[in-house]
Formats: C-alpha cells, structure tokens, sequence
C-alpha cells in the first residue's frame, strides 16, 4: 500500500507557488499542537483568523476538527510528514464550503495540500460550489462511518447532498465544482473513492488526475453522477468536459454486490445531463462493476431530455473487472459497459488494453444511437465488442489479437449493427 510519503516532492513547492491568489500584504499564519511559537494550535481557529490569499502551514501532530473554509486560502501540510485531521463524531475533516455566502455564491481559490484525513462521519473532503480549488497530495481513508449498509440514508446529511444516502458523500466529492483540481491523492477505505456532482448547479472542466483510490467497498473509485436537487432552478445543470487521466482505480465496489466501477459516469433519468468527459490513461481492474460503467436508466420522450453524449474513453489499461448488474446487466465480466435508455451518441473509445475479461466493450442502446470503437487491442478468446441494443458501433480498426480479424479463435463479436472491417493487423501498441 501507498503512502503519501511517496509523492514527489516537487508537488509540495507546487502547490505553494500556484495557489491561491495572493497580495503583497498576504500572510503565513502556522498550526501546531501546542499553539507555540505564535502559532494557532488549532486549524479552525487559524482558518478564522486568516485574511483571504493567506497561506495557513500545519505541522504534523493529530487535529480532531472539522475544518470549515469559507475564504480564499492555502491550507499545507506535508505528505512525508502529515497533519492527521481526525474527524471522529464530526461531519467532514474539510469542507470548502461555497455554499455559505450569499444564495450559492460560490468559493474561489483553494488549496488544500498534505493531509491525512480519516473517521469522518461523511466526507473526508467536501468541496461544495468551488472554482480554482486543488487538492493534492492528501489520503483520505476510512470516512463515511455514518454509512449503515442495507439502509438508504445517511442521517444528518446536507439537504443540499440529495443522492448520497448510500454511500455518504465518499472519500472526496466535488459538489458543483468548476476549474478545480483533484491530484495526486490517495483515497482508501472510504465507501467510495472520488464522487463529482451537480447538486447546485454546473460541474464542468475539473482534473482528476494521478490519484490512487483503491478498496472504496461500496461504491465506484471515481464517479461523475448527475444528479440536480432543484435548489436553483435557472441554473443549466450538468456535468461537462471534466478530465480524469493516470489514475489508478481498483477493488472498489466489492463489499456490496454490483456496487463499484473503476469509474462510473451516470446520468439516471429525466433532467440528468453527463457529457463531454474524457477518461484517459487510467489503470481500472478488479473492480466490483465494469472499468468503466456508463449509465442511463430511467428514460420517456416527454420527459425533460438526458444525456450521456460525447463521452471520450481513450487510451486505458482496463482488466479483471466484474460484470454489470440489474437493467444494465452483461454476461460476464466486462471492460467498459455503456448502458443507455435513451438515444445515445458521440461516444468514442479508443486505443484501450484489456485482458481478462469476457467483455471487451458492450453497448446497449436504442435505435438512433451509435458508439465508435477504434484502436483498441482486444483480449483473445473473448467478445470484444457485444452489441445487445439496436444501437450502430463503428468498430473498424482495431486489433482483435489476430491479424485474421474478429472470429472464435480470436477477439469476436456478438449482436447486430457492428462494422469491423478493416480490422488492424498489428496490435495498436507495437506501432
């Protein structure tokens, strides 16, 4: 296992050079157990005296707080020495709360950076309505304790938290969250790993990039669910052009049945909008779901559109996962499973790796949808692609781990709609 010793140590200068905005007259407030040397001895009432664009440094000891910002500031522990924020009986270790000011004003240039965050009864993280904040370099494990498994709702949870009642927030969730960075961090042991919303409005062009979330038992490693709470109605929802890159997600999911992807992008039903996303260069396996598990459930023609268009799933290694369940269900274990009950387009999945699975790619999907597959080099002796819906894939140029195309002895194909020739003769990596 990880620790946060191991991260490099460029990312500490990083991030005190590159966070929030700062002024000449900006300040270094210090934390430490004792409130020695003119330091604050508790994180919150340093947080409290800080002036926006401060920097807050905390040495390592054990804080039992529940971190609460509301101003523009950098928050900096070290991650080869770190603060432990200890939230046992309280909400969250950190909650960067956008929420507070005026009607969902918002909260802007955040860096919380170098912490070990555990116990909480929610969230180790919480960011609500957020723009600029980074994350980097924290491990966040063992939250979520108010979650009673079976039950389906965590009590005492945000009224603004509408779809978290069975998995309590996860490790870290970004809650309408804009231009903000998730890096670097180690997330272990939560009920879930990373979980990105739009609860309050618009979620778009976040990085989640380089993180390690592993052994999250009841819900995916990193998830991007919409799912809008009606709190500002004028707001156009969604979850758009958010990139989760090199990051390696795996047996998450597995301690509820059908309960976690390496990574999940949903939109259920009515109203709900997940688009423009790219998943790139992660490492997904052994997972209680598929690598990557896209859904649309709930679905009427009259109703208020969704959509789960222009996903982009490109250049990943993705093994060992576990089958979909219920309506989105397949027959075995499978890479990456897109499951829509509405119209579906623009999804492309390309230059990905499997290996032991017994589905490569499975679309299932209306008539009208279309999925395109290039690329990719498949796993021999499986079903490459599986199209169970009336959906048309565009499968040609892939390697289907011979150079005589897809057939029994090779990769293979299931359903109707799907184009496979030409096929490539190489795998795409040994170009």
């Amino acid at each position: 296992m990880l620790s946060c010793a191991q991260f490099p140590k460029a990312l500490f200068a990083l991030a005190i050079i590159g966070t929030t905005a700062s002024s000449a007259s900006a300040a270094t407030l210090c934390v430490n157990h004792g409130g020695t040397a003119g330091c604050w001895s508790t994180i919150g009432a340093a947080v409290a005296a800080a002036s926006p664009g401060d920097t807050i440094t905390v040495a390592a000891s054990t804080y039992n707080e529940d971190v609460h910002i509301t101003k523009s500031l950098s928050l900096v522990g070290d991650p080869f020495n770190p603060p432990t924020i200890d939230a046992a009986g309280k909400n969250n270790g950190i909650f960067v709360d956008g929420m507070a000011a005026a009607p969902l004003a918002g909260i802007a240039n955040v860096t919380v950076y170098g912490f070990k965050v555990e116990h909480a009864n929610y969230e180790g993280i919480l960011v609500a309505n957020g723009f600029n904040v980074t994350i980097s370099g924290n491990h966040v494990l063992n939250n979520n304790k108010a979650l009673k498994p079976g039950e389906t709702a965590c009590e005492g949870i945000p009224a603004f938290e509408t779809s978290e009642a069975m998995d309590c927030g996860e490790g870290v969730h970004l809650v309408s969250s804009n231009h903000s960075s998730l890096v670097r961090n180690l997330i272990e042991d939560n009920s879930g790993g990373i979980l990105v919303t739009d609860e309050t409005g618009p979620t778009s062009d976040n990085l989640i990039d380089g993180n390690i979330v592993h052994d999250n038992g009841y819900a995916c490693g990193i998830t991007l669910a919409s799912h809008p709470n009606g709190l500002t109605h004028a707001l156009p929802y969604g979850i758009t052009h958010n990139t989760i890159a090199n990051n390696q997600s795996y047996h998450n999911g597995l301690l509820l049945p059908g309960a976690g992807a390496g990574v999940g992008i949903f939109a259920p039903g009515p109203g709900n909008s997940n688009t423009a996303n790219v998943v790139t260069g992660n490492t997904l396996w052994g997972n209680g779901l598929p690598g990557v598990t896209m859904h649309v459930h709930g679905y009427a023609p009259m109703a208020p559109p969704v959509s789960l268009n222009d996903n982009i799933i490109i250049g990943n290694h993705i093994h060992g996962n576990a089958a979909d369940t219920a309506d989105a269900h397949t027959s075995g274990s499978t890479g990456i499973n897109v499951y829509s009950a509405a119209p579906i387009t623009g999804t492309v999945i390309a230059n990905n790796d499997f290996s032991d699975e017994s589905i490569d790619i499975s679309f299932r999907a209306p008539a009208g949808s279309s999925l395109t597959a290039h690329f990719n080099d498949f796993d021999a002796s499986t079903t490459g692609i599986s199209n169970t819906g009336s959906g048309w894939i565009d499968a040609t140029e892939n390697w289907w781990n011979c150079a005589s195309g897809p057939s029994a002895s090779c990769a293979s194909t299931s359903g109707p709609n799907i184009t496979t020739t030409p096929w490539l003769p190489f795998a795409y990596n040994s170009y």
